[in-house]
């Protein structure tokens, strides 16, 4: 049996439907209302408490203001306050530094420094095909002037501060050899840094070592890969000991020839949503696999090894890893600088992730500091004349 509403049902039924949907719309607009007078209360008391300090600082301070200093000081605190120890602010010239070192460059003279026990800079390195290599300095070689400073009486920080410049610069350094001074004229300039060293050993096992993922790295890395098994390498030993981490596409790139296909690691944002990390095609070098690792192997590294171990079988020998296993997203602001901030946490699609935990080795060693052998090393290589000594399965 057909049944009819009359037109004055509808009507009713039309304006409590009307009234239903004006009643949860007032609710949650008001739960919306109510949360940004939150928001805007608390970001009040924050702007109120940052205007008396300032005032005060302004009405006592005993000295000049340098406001741009103070600007970026403000952020960087910001930054540092939401207690995530990736995150952090940049300056525009820590901004622009860190790209020229993402990009796989350093403006400068190519030294590595330390603070002598005689209170002078101490070369503890020198990169190859640098003004400073040019010259003929060394590691332990003394810096004892900087521009005609003091650097004991300048102190260390502010001696080591003054090093660094644009490129194009000059710099005078007097420089200490066995009890002889010499002064030098050096001009600041780019000089390509080289994340990856590699060659083949007895056995025709391919040890590379990788340092840093940056944008040439995986130029780097394919040309020793490529060389290493083209020379026969039958096992291939990657050392990861002391591996920062870097740039994820530099990841992606070195981990593609080695890997199956498919996606292999993902990242997970504050909103729930994923995204893809780690691809891989279907071209894939066959050989069995050992990573080095310790304590200091973080980030990108971690998930190079991880992704080594869940999808290759590689075994890891040495000490369990840094235990980063969160993303970075850099952004940059118009006064020049930039925030570096924490949004996503990462794994690989085997394992559940390893942030603050560390990937625990197969083989746990630790080398002596009183024994020049490098354990971990030698550990590395007999894994892999084990593991070529295995039947294929």
């Amino acid at each position: 049996m057909n049944k009819k509403i009359t037109l004055g049902l509808a009507l009713s039924l039309v304006a409590i439907a009307s009234a239903i949907t004006f009643i949860l719309t007032s609710f949650f607009t008001l739960q919306s209302f109510n949360k940004k007078v939150v928001d805007v209360n608390e970001k009040s008391k924050k702007y109120s408490a940052l205007n008396t300090l300032d005032a005060y600082v302004r009405d006592n301070y005993y000295g000049d203001i340098d406001e741009e200093v103070l600007n970026d000081g403000i952020l960087k605190g910001y930054v540092a306050g939401i207690g995530d120890r990736y995150s952090r602010y940049l300056t525009e010239d820590e901004f622009q530094s860190e790209i020229t070192r993402d990009n796989g460059e350093q403006i400068g003279l190519g030294l590595t420094l330390s603070e002598d026990v005689s209170g002078y800079l101490r070369i503890v390195s020198v990169l190859p095909d640098s003004p400073a290599s040019d010259e003929g300095v060394k590691a332990d070689d003394i810096i004892v002037r900087v521009d005609g400073l003091d650097v004991k009486e300048t102190g260390f920080d502010e001696a080591l501060n003054s090093m660094s410049g644009s490129e194009g610069d000059s710099i005078k350094l007097t420089i200490r050899r066995n009890g002889v001074d010499t002064d030098y004229t050096f001009i600041r300039r780019s000089i390509e840094l080289h994340s990856v060293s590699g060659e083949m050993l007895s056995g025709y096992y391919g040890y590379i070592k990788l340092s840093a993922f940056r944008k040439n790295t995986p130029e780097q890395f394919m040309e020793i890969l490529g060389r290493l098994t083209s020379n026969g390498a039958k096992a291939l030993i990657f050392d990861l000991r002391n591996n920062g981490g870097g740039l994820t596409s530099a990841l992606e790139e070195c981990l593609d020839p080695l890997l199956p296909e498919g996606v292999m690691a993902t990242a997970e944002y504050k909103d729930g949503h994923t995204e893809t990390l780690i691809y891989s095609d279907e071209s894939m070098i066959d050989l069995p696999i050992i990573v080095i690792v310790n304590e200091n192997t973080a980030s990108s590294a971690e998930m190079f090894a991880a992704c080594l171990r869940d999808f290759r079988g590689a075994k890891l020998v040495g000490t369990k890893t840094f235990g980063k296993a969160v993303m970075q997203q850099t952004a940059s602001f118009d006064r020049g600088g930039a925030v570096v901030l924490t949004v996503a946490v990462c794994k690989t699609n085997v394992s559940e992730t390893y942030n603050g935990i560390g990937l625990v080795p197969d083989i746990i060693l630790e080398n002596d500091d009183d024994d020049e052998t490098d354990e971990q090393y030698e550990a590395a290589v007999e894994a892999a004349a084990q593991a070529l000594s295995q039947p294929a399965a």
